[in-house]
């Protein structure tokens, strides 16, 4: 590891100095692998997936290529060409691709590879290595979860067993980030960071004062005016805003309105055909329309199935008694309901008075009944 007077020494450059583009040489050495033993780089390059591919021999191998800023990629080390489906998580290193010389090194394999390199990837390792002890048991969580069986898995103990211990992982690293953005507000690595704080559920409250605080040459990369444009939508959909207002087509092909349900309490509920945890939250969701249907509450289905899978979705619909209004364009993760309200993962739902506010957000399991409780009974 290098001294610290040296990671000091890097973090005072000046602050542009990792927005110039330029060339990369990402130099690997893995123990002794050889053939048929291969290293694969997955990166995005105009706004596209990339993979690029080397043999290693003697444990080296070399990629080559350019960069307009620095950017995250992932390393995925082959040690018997199973291909790259079959990488394990113990066999990827995280780092950066910006101009200079990037080296990964390891005795054995990508589990204990370092990577050394210019500014960007030196802030990298150093977060990384303050995240240690939270992946290290992020890593046990995901082996017990694989050591389960089916049976197991399907429990509901073992679920929230799992959850609670997520969870509380989660909230380690959360921490860790946050410490990390507001010790190096000037590297790009802490946006990176910021996105991870706030996961595939990001919470406008608790990103927004960290996104605050970095530098503006920071803000103004393209990464940085991306988030700032998602920060706008998670603002726009934070308990206490009015919910956007669509339109889109029911099963039948009629146009339906957020706003024909003003005047009742809406979960609108984002789901998919094709998601499993949507699919098992759907018994807890039917459970409590079918209490409070009739006590001023409805749901509002808004399916993130794929084009062409309609036949997909409604027989979701039928076997899952999903017996409220349901509406979807059919485009997938591009469905403009879901863009509108910056949905990255499912299920998730929202919570709305006879306003239109929302007054909660992702109440799922019990919590859905006891909020539907609280506020239904106010209201009477």
């Amino acid at each position: 590891m290098m001294k610290k007077t040296v990671i000091m020494a890097l973090m005072c450059l000046p602050a542009l100095s990792w927005a110039q583009s330029g060339a990369y040489t990402l130099k690997g050495k893995m123990g002794q692998l050889n053939a048929p033993a291969k290293a694969y780089l997955r990166y995005v390059k105009d706004s596209k997936s990339q993979l690029d591919t080397a043999v290693i021999k003697n444990g080296v191998f070399e990629f080559k290529g350019s960069v307009a800023n620095p950017q995250k990629a992932m390393l995925f080390v082959d040690a018997k060409n199973k291909g790259l489906r079959q990488v394990g998580r113990d066999h990827i290193v995280y780092l950066y691709l910006e101009p200079g010389t990037i080296n990964v090194q390891s005795p054995d394999s990508a589990v204990h590879a370092s990577v050394k390199g210019p500014a960007v990837n030196t802030e990298n390792e150093k977060l990384k290595a303050s995240l240690k002890v939270s992946s290290e048991k992020m890593a046990a969580l995901m082996a017990d979860y694989q050591k389960a069986t089916p049976e197991q898995r399907q429990s509901k103990e073992f679920e929230e067993a799992i959850d609670k211990r997520y969870e509380a992982i989660q909230e380690e690293q959360k921490a860790v980030n946050a410490q990390f953005i507001k010790a190096n507000p000037k590297s790009i690595v802490s946006l990176d960071a910021l996105q991870d704080v706030g996961g595939s559920v990001p919470e406008y409250a608790d990103v927004e004062p960290l996104f605050r605080t970095l530098a503006p040459e920071v803000k103004n990369t393209e990464a940085g005016k991306a988030y700032a444009k998602k920060l706008e939508t998670m603002k726009a959909t934070a308990i206490g805003a009015v919910a956007p207002a669509f339109t889109q087509a029911d099963t039948t092909g009629r146009l339906i309105s957020l706003a024909d349900f003003k005047g009742k309490y809406v979960l609108l509920d984002f789901w998919a055909s094709w998601c499993g945890p949507c699919r098992r939250e759907n018994p807890n969701v039917v459970e409590n329309f079918q209490k409070y249907k009739d006590k001023n509450f409805t749901v509002l289905g808004v399916s993130l199935d794929q084009p062409g899978a309609k036949e997909a979705w409604l027989k979701a619909i039928h076997k899952d008694n999903l017996t409220w209004t349901h509406v979807s364009d059919l485009q997938f993760w591009n469905n403009e309901a879901a863009k509108l309200y910056g949905i990255q993962a499912i299920p998730q739902n929202y919570l709305l008075d006879p306003q239109g506010k929302i007054i909660a957000k992702n109440i799922r399991g019990k919590a859905l009944g006891d909020k539907l409780a609280e506020v239904l009974s106010a209201s009477n």
